[in-house]
């Protein structure tokens, strides 16, 4: 079964095209299922719209939901639609989030983390102006994050894992116990961690991925699509490295329940 559970589209400010190009390129690469994830408004700002690149809007919420269930009704038959949302994991902000998400009928919640001890997923430019010790203090921060983020209970996947991979130059060469410490909360809060395959450089890489099969880390895919065109991609390609480390199986979710399904080579 081939599926996708991380998508994007034009509401969020930074994606293109519509839901509906999403679940029609799916239909069109053979998909069995498609999970639309766009990112949740900033829930906890009193401003209803306080980052038209980054999220939709809060009034804007509702349509989304109702949009992604007509698109469920309107495809049956074709394929199955997932109806998720990608939350930031911001904390103080948690209950608040939780509050709101719980007033709909989600499939799964991914939770991912951008912004971390006032740094940004994508500062490479802060990155680079740390000492070696700096460096690592930051990448330790952000396993935390990452700990803390599984142990909310809010989230069903934990997305785009060890990101600063891709931003951060030398970050995958820091060691710390950190990994292994947010490895085994991950387990111990039975959250599945996502394949992320939106770059050339997948993430997590197959490092920390052969560190979660030890552990018993669950893991899904998510293409993190921000363009209708990249549905799916690197699905296969993906199977067969969690195989060859050993998976033998992967997760999807409906009603906020998670389905394991047989991962093929």
């Amino acid at each position: 079964m081939k599926f996708d559970l991380h998508t994007h589209h034009a509401r969020c400010g930074h994606a293109h095209g519509h839901i509906r190009d999403y679940i029609a390129a799916a239909v069109g690469n053979g998909l069995s299922c498609i999970g639309i994830s766009d990112h949740t408004p900033f829930f906890a700002e009193k401003e209803d719209h306080p980052a038209p690149e980054a999220s939709m809007a809060t009034s804007e919420f509702p349509a989304y939901v109702r949009e992604v269930l007509e698109l469920k009704r309107e495809f049956a038959g074709q394929i199955e639609v997932l109806l998720g949302v990608e939350a930031d994991f911001i904390p103080g902000s948690v209950d608040v989030y939780r509050k709101v998400l719980n007033d709909y009928s989600l499939d799964y919640i991914i939770g991912s983390v951008h912004d971390f001890a006032g740094v940004s997923l994508y500062d490479a430019e802060h990155w680079e102006w740390l000492t070696e010790a700096g460096k690592l203090e930051l990448k330790n921060s952000y396993y935390d994050y990452i700990s803390r983020s599984a142990q909310t209970g809010l989230y069903d996947i934990l997305g785009h894992v060890d990101a600063l991979n891709r931003y951060f130059p030398g970050y995958s060469n820091l060691y710390t116990e950190a990994a292994e410490h947010t490895l085994r909360t991950i387990a111990a809060h039975d959250v599945a961690m996502e394949i992320n395959s939106s770059d050339d450089l997948w993430v997590p890489g197959p490092d920390l991925l052969e560190r979660a099969f030890y552990y018993g880390v669950k893991v899904t895919f998510g293409s993190d699509a921000h363009e209708p065109a990249r549905v799916g991609e690197h699905f296969e390609a993906v199977a067969r490295q969690l195989y060859d480390i050993g998976y033998r199986e992967w997760a999807v979710f409906k009603k906020r329940k998670r389905i394991m399904l047989p991962l093929e080579r």
